[in-house]
């Protein structure tokens, strides 16, 4: 058993190893990798651990049970959300919305119409702003904006436009597969159908390339 966990706890470390040589050299010195130690993780994320360091965090289970191929195209997806600078953050919405609505609960207390009013007004100015990072559409527009980014870096990095669209589109039939959570699943099918249409694109641009070659 003490010999299973040790080669297994070497396995993952070697895999983490292995992610850190697929980041960028422009994001080596401020991006990590690491393996979650969580209680039901998503498969991989990422997270602002400090002012300039971002950290990737990995479910090494499930991790495990993918082709190294679909892992490459993954771990490239989440790079490119950094590049993107689409990481979800606590900004100064949260914060403003805080004071807003105690703003407001004071103000109702000593009744003070100005105050209570300008209250009002961060809380909305702040939820507004929050609504709008987060709204859905959004969000889908930045995962598939980071796809079509992980297919590049992936050509920087010795694939094929063809193989990286294909492990990309595999890794993503897998997780649609493995998802039960109604929602996440449809995130990645959405993503899927823009793959699709990304690749079918692709090759016809590099078909009317290869014809106006000869």
């Amino acid at each position: 058993m003490t010999s299973y966990a040790s080669s297994s706890a070497k396995a993952e470390m070697s895999e983490l190893r292995r992610l850190r040589t697929l980041l960028p050299p422009e994001l080596q010195s401020w991006v990590s990798v690491e393996g979650t130690t969580a209680v039901n993780p998503p498969l991989i994320q990422c997270e602002e651990i400090g002012r300039d360091e971002v950290e990737i965090q990995i479910d090494m289970v499930k991790w495990e049970q993918l082709a190294l191929d679909q892992r490459n195209l993954l771990f490239w997806h989440e790079v490119a959300r950094i590049q993107n600078d689409t990481i979800p953050k606590d900004g100064w919405e949260m914060a403003a919305l805080a004071i807003g609505l105690g703003g407001a609960v004071g103000e109702l207390w000593v009744q003070d119409g100005l105050l209570l009013l300008l209250a009002l007004a961060l809380c909305g100015v702040s939820g507004w702003r929050l609504w709008q990072k987060n709204s859905g559409e959004k969000v889908m527009n930045d995962l598939i904006e980071a796809d079509e980014r992980a297919i590049a870096l992936a050509q920087r990095f010795g694939y094929t436009l063809p193989n990286a669209y294909k492990s990309l589109g595999s890794a993503l039939k897998t997780l649609i597969e493995q998802s039960l959570k109604k929602r996440l699943r449809a995130r990645y099918e959405a993503r899927l159908d823009a793959l699709k249409k990304s690749a079918a694109k692709a090759k016809a641009k590099l078909k009317n390339q290869a014809g106006e070659v000869y």
